[in-house]
């Protein structure tokens, strides 16, 4: 490969040809080539080349393999906007006597978190050992054991069981879930592959806030019983549906089965193709990238993520999306009916009905993001999003304070302003973190890390579950309003970090993120961009590589 120094725009880099197929390079056809910007130009070659058809049946089976592991993230979105609707209900609180805040009703919600805490670990043997879709299918049967539990319930302590057992089987879910959505996805599809799964959260919350609304009419215990019913009904699907989808490639590379590995890329990243680059790219990077001796065979070995210098900045990756977008805020939509009420929207319907028109709302935010995931920079997006999420909190602290003092003269414009600010919030925090949240954990691991790094992000996630559904009810119940100052601070916090230590995985291949965390300053590597000449053609004819940018 020819290669030598040239300017561009001040800046020293080199250059050098790639050879895309004889006749291309500086001697091809140069009328009308354009210069363009990219992260990775072997990867933008073999993309360019492997045009896949998003209609054939192959990318149908995909799209409805995705869409069995949404199912599972469905699952844990119901929830999210269940109890909130639920604790509001006249016939809930006769059989509990749980009241809207305090200590009980914090301990009916955290629960569930606990019990996704402690099946974290579990999960990642369970997905390592045994396959992502078998560990799919025993997350979804384990949550339904909980669903028959809690919507028997006769008593608190039969209820806080089956809270824990549902989050058990969520965790189970979670680990295998995206991990197989990343990992089945073309490079090029990844974002929004993996963004559209974690919008199963609102797949999962839009219908638990539209039944609990619905079953708020029954005048008797199934009001409550049968949201809590419905909530198997994601899992219905995946158990049936995890039997009609194929293993992860990265998978059966690590247990041994390359043959059935490269089937799978031949088939549905190369259309049919067995010479297709991208088909070649992934098998050579996926060789080289993936051991069958990893530590995904040691069950409970998670020495890399601290005693390497990759495995370090992986899982910083990891802990700041897991903490961040769990406690940046949206953790006070588990108490939405009682926000509602301190803005002084008082009637239970009305405060069920806003509560399934955020939902709404968030959904339309995220939806919007993932269209745009595998186009806009993560690391931009996560900064600035932050910064605007504690903008509109710091708006709806500010109007509420007004709102408090005035006692009973309640003003209405500052009524509205209050809720319009905590839309606007929900809106942006959606578009901003949905879609990364697992994203940015499942591109930040490799694959023989992934299932120990998502446990460890799924222990971190409901670790801010368990304190925002404990200690936010009794924190609403204390200070109201207030609680929502420490998010403001934190959101800044959060986008100073984001800053500073977020990697961009924007344009590279799973493998390829490899250099990128093995840099000393993988931030600095992880902007390095390449420029390459894509022809009149379309033909991608010479790349330069920037060393500065």
């Amino acid at each position: 490969m020819e290669e030598k120094e040239i300017n561009v725009g001040g800046v020293t880099v080199h250059h050098d040809h790639i050879a895309v197929q004889e006749g291309t390079g500086s001697g091809g056809n140069v009328a009308g080539a354009k210069a363009k910007v990219v992260h990775n130009a072997e990867l933008y070659a073999a993309v360019h080349e492997t045009k896949i058809n998003y209609k054939s049946r192959e990318s149908l089976h995909l799209y409805f393999s995705v869409f069995v592991a949404f199912c599972c993230a469905c699952a844990n979105g119901y929830d999210g906007s269940l109890l909130t609707g639920v604790i509001a209900m006249p016939h809930f609180q006769n059989t509990f006597h749980s009241g809207k805040t305090g200590t009980l009703v914090a301990i009916m919600f955290s629960l569930y978190t606990v019990g996704a805490m402690v099946g974290a670990p579990f999960a990642a043997i369970l997905s390592d050992k045994f396959g992502r879709r078998k560990a799919m299918f025993w997350g979804a049967v384990i949550i339904i054991i909980g669903m028959i539990i809690v919507s028997t319930s006769f008593t608190v302590a039969q209820f806080v069981v089956g809270r824990f057992v549902l989050g058990f089987g969520i965790s189970v879910m979670s680990v295998a879930a995206p991990a197989y959505t990343v990992e089945i996805s073309p490079p090029h599809w990844r974002g929004r592959a993996t963004g559209f799964y974690n919008c199963g959260w609102f797949g999962g919350s839009i219908p638990a806030a539209a039944v609990v609304y619905g079953c708020n009419q029954i005048d008797n215990d199934y009001s409550w019983r049968i949201p809590l019913i419905v909530q198997g009904l994601a899992c219905i699907v995946v158990m049936g549906g995890v039997w009609f989808i194929p293993e992860s490639p990265r998978f059966l590379i690590a247990n041994g089965r390359e043959e059935e590995a490269v089937s799978f890329l031949v088939k549905y990243h190369g259309n049919n193709d067995p010479t297709s680059r991208l088909v070649q790219l992934q098998i050579e990077e996926m060789k080289d990238g993936i051991r069958q001796d990893g530590i995904d065979k040691r069950p409970w070995d998670y020495r890399p993520f601290i005693l390497t210098h990759s495995g370090r900045w992986r899982i910083a990756q990891v802990l700041m999306i897991s903490i961040f977008g769990q406690f940046s805020g949206n953790g006070l939509g588990y108490f939405n009916t009682t926000i509602f009420e301190i803005i002084g929207v008082t009637s239970v319907e009305q405060q069920l009905a806003y509560n399934l028109l955020n939902s709404v709302l968030s959904a339309v935010g995220a939806l919007a993001a993932v269209s745009l995931t595998d186009t806009m920079p993560r690391r931009k997006v996560l900064v600035l999003g932050t910064l605007a999420c504690a903008a509109a909190l710091a708006t709806n602290s500010g109007l509420s304070a007004a709102l408090d003092n005035q006692g009973a003269n309640i003003q209405p414009s500052y009524a509205k302003g209050a809720l319009a600010s905590y839309f606007l919030f929900n809106v942006i925090f959606s578009f901003t973190y949905t879609p990364l949240q697992s994203v940015v954990a499942t591109e930040a691991l490799e694959n023989t890390t992934r299932a120990k790094g998502l446990a460890t992000s799924s222990v971190l996630v409901y670790a801010m579950g368990f304190i925002n559904q404990f200690a936010g009810p009794i924190a609403l119940g204390n200070i109201g309003y207030k609680y929502i100052y420490v998010f403001v601070g934190w959101d800044v916090v959060e986008a100073i970090m984001w800053y500073f230590f977020g990697v961009e995985s924007q344009g590279r291949t799973l493998e390829q993120l490899e250099w990128v965390y093995n840099q000393p300053n993988p931030v600095k590597a992880s902007l390095k961009v390449d420029k390459v000449v894509v022809q009149a053609d379309g033909k991608v004819a010479e790349k330069v590589v920037v060393d500065h940018v």
